[in-house]
């Protein structure tokens, strides 16, 4: 069994309606999982939206949209950020200093529990993560 974790952008083409993404989930079925980094990432920026509306009907279209990812988590698992992914994360950053700048931190924490779970990261962002010793990347996007 393989497990393929979403990244944060790959999430955002699934909830989208992406028929590349969706197709290669509906293949996989449940090997698939998001980190709880993902689902940090989605709620803290559906958060900002809400809390920044304009008017009730901006309100009714976010809440939806936020309910979607509710759902997905719901649905899908949830691969948290344990110890040994914690272990991995504080490895990538002694051994490969270039890899803690502020811009990458999260994806970093999602690269660590890609690893820790011998997963397989699926991601559009290949610039940042293709720098990650030992970490299998793909793009189900294209």
């Amino acid at each position: 069994m393989s497990l393929w974790i979403l990244d944060t952008d790959t999430t955002s083409l699934l909830l989208r309606g992406n028929p590349n993404v969706s197709r290669q989930v509906q293949s996989v079925g449940a090997d698939v999982a998001i980190s709880i980094v993902t689902a940090q990432e989605l709620f803290n920026g559906w958060v900002v939206r809400i809390n920044n509306a304009k008017n009730v009907d901006d309100l009714i279209q976010l809440y939806d949209k936020f309910s979607r990812i509710i759902n997905l988590c719901k649905k899908v698992p949830v691969a948290s950020f344990d110890r040994n992914a914690a272990t991995e994360l504080e490895s990538l950053l002694q051994f490969h200093p270039a890899l803690a700048k502020q811009r990458l931190q999260k994806d970093m924490r999602i690269a660590a529990i890609a690893l820790a779970n011998n997963a397989t990261l699926v991601t559009c962002n290949y610039r940042d993560f293709s720098l990650v010793p030992g970490l299998s990347i793909i793009d189900w996007s294209i």
